[in-house]
């Protein structure tokens, strides 16, 4: 793609290839602020060699697919008739960044000769171009309305996190309005495991694993891990610390990864800077990309410290420790329960379970077929609290199921219950299996997102993640108010707030 035409009659043939346009003729901003020709990386290159009809873009940092597409839909334009492509970004602001930085100085670098024979008619400060071909494209930050043949969503990732509304719109409204025929590209990188961007991917995982033949309308993942470019190692006198070896060794044992000690040293390097961002911006396998502190996150910086640690595993039920049961009830909505035992000073969150449109009986029959020995049940405040119609309570009810609850005072204190959270996550050891759709609910778990003013809100978004979070708090107030210890009753190890022990590091 990168050879230059020598006749003329070489040129017209390359002019008639868009790998070969995309690779030659347009110019960027890079990430100095110098102008230069478009060059393609190796990554950019394998890219368009394995373009689909949809495609989602995982991104790695400073990978250049959001100034790629652009050139491409830019391009697109300019090579079809009566074309009209739309790039949505997430913000106002990014939007007239891509406008003017990438798609408008694109074309006005561009040869003489092309611009001759496709002119521009209008640039709006919109955001909008059109051409003499009839041709246009537009950068905005929504497009439900109207057919386009190339359709780009920058940073969905973060759009889903913050603006659920918006993908959405996006998802039934966008999507759909790309002809028979045309293209989409959606690229982002990771923000919390929700949201039809992470479902999206996890999705496109699944194909690939099982090398599935995609429909025209399936979309087809495009993933480059760091470890996969050249680019990123180093050379040099350097620690690693003993936390990346085995971050390192456990990547080769569940994943078949294997890095040099120039990657490892580059990677340690690189941690030093980012830190806690490393999995966002440098993921190692698809999956670690969403194990990130997204934006609004209550739990997300426990729950990067307890991956660090290993503390999602295997953790097997012990007969001689009895299992507490912590719950979130719902009539129309879900109910939900985890199941815990505290061994020591570790608390070992054994079990999960979650439905919704069910009575007491159901939940009361899953918790004894489980065959656990139970300590105590903790409820929400309200469990308390007498039916208007009955004058029974659910407290009453669920004796009659077998079922003792204790009710605890969750809505004291709702700041002051999702701090116990946070402490609690240092001791915690989650089984993987078993609660990894209540872990996914505690790691999404967030501030609602304020779009007049364009920051978070002080109050929890009531989402698919609240109930399980709510019934996790449970058991976070029941904790540090004494009701729990590992031989199924007396004091908790730090009644009264002192949560000041450092995490064992393995369990026993």
């Amino acid at each position: 793609m990168q050879q230059k035409p020598k006749t003329n009659k070489e040129l017209a043939v390359a002019l008639c290839d868009p790998k070969w346009r995309v690779a030659n003729l347009y110019s960027v901003i890079d990430q100095y602020g110098k102008e230069c020709p478009f060059r393609l990386r190796e990554v950019q290159r394998d890219f368009l060699e394995n373009v689909w009809t949809c495609n989602i873009i995982l991104k790695a940092r400073q990978e250049g697919f959001t100034t790629l597409i652009d050139i491409m839909a830019l391009d697109y334009v300019l090579f079809h008739t009566n074309a009209k492509a739309m790039i949505i970004a997430e913000t106002k602001a990014k939007a007239a960044e891509i406008f003017d930085s990438k798609v408008s100085y694109a074309y006005d670098k561009l040869p003489k000769e092309i611009r001759d024979q496709v002119k521009l008619v209008t640039r709006t400060k919109d955001g909008e171009m059109s051409f003499s071909n009839g041709s246009k494209i537009s950068v905005t930050v929504s497009a439900r309305s109207g057919t386009c043949q190339f359709l780009h969503v920058s940073e969905f990732g973060p759009i889903c996190a913050q603006s659920p509304a918006k993908a959405k719109e996006i998802v039934t409204g966008s999507f759909p309005a790309v002809h028979a025929g045309g293209y989409i590209f959606v690229e982002s990188t990771a923000m919390g495991s929700e949201g039809y961007f992470y479902q999206m991917v996890m999705n496109g995982l699944a194909d690939k694993l099982r090398k599935k033949k995609l429909g025209i309308q399936e979309f087809k993942l495009h993933f480059y891990p760091w470890w996969s470019l050249p680019e990123y190692q180093t050379t040099g006198e350097g620690v690693i610390p003993d936390r990346l070896l085995r971050y390192f060794d456990d990547l080769y044992e569940r994943q078949g990864i294997s890095c040099t000690e120039a990657q490892q040293l580059w990677y340690a390097n690189m941690e030093k800077t980012l830190g806690n961002e490393m999995w966002r911006e440098y993921p190692s396998y698809a999956e670690e990309a969403f194990r990130v502190a997204q934006d609004g996150s209550y739990y997300g910086g426990q729950f990067i410290k307890l991956y660090r640690r290993n503390g999602v595993c295997a953790v097997p039920y012990l007969e001689e420790y009895p299992v507490y049961t912590a719950w979130d009830l719902g009539v129309s909505d879900q109910t939900c329960i985890w199941f815990v035992q505290a061994v020591g000073m570790e608390i070992r969150v054994i079990d999960y379970y979650e439905n919704s449109g069910e009575g007491l009986a159901h939940y009361a029959k899953i918790v004894n077929e489980r065959g656990y020995r139970y300590a105590r049940h903790f409820g929400p405040h309200d469990i308390a609290h007498r039916e208007l119609g009955t004058g029974v309570s659910r407290i009453d009810t669920a004796r009659g199921f077998g079922l003792d609850f204790e009710a605890i005072p969750t809505n004291a204190d709702l700041p002051g219950g999702i701090d116990a959270v946070r402490k609690i996550l240092d001791y915690c050891w989650f089984d993987e299996a078993k609660t990894e759709q209540g872990r996914k609910a505690l790691e999404a778990y967030k501030r609602e997102w304020d779009d007049k003013h364009g920051c978070w809100k002080s109050h929890p978004l009531h989402d698919w993640s609240s109930h399980a979070s709510d019934a996790f708090r449970t058991f976070a107030v029941a904790w540090g108010s004494g009701r729990v210890s590992n031989n199924g009753g007396g004091q908790g190890y730090w009644s009264g707030g002192g949560y000041g022990l450092e995490a064992t590091g393995g369990l026993s």
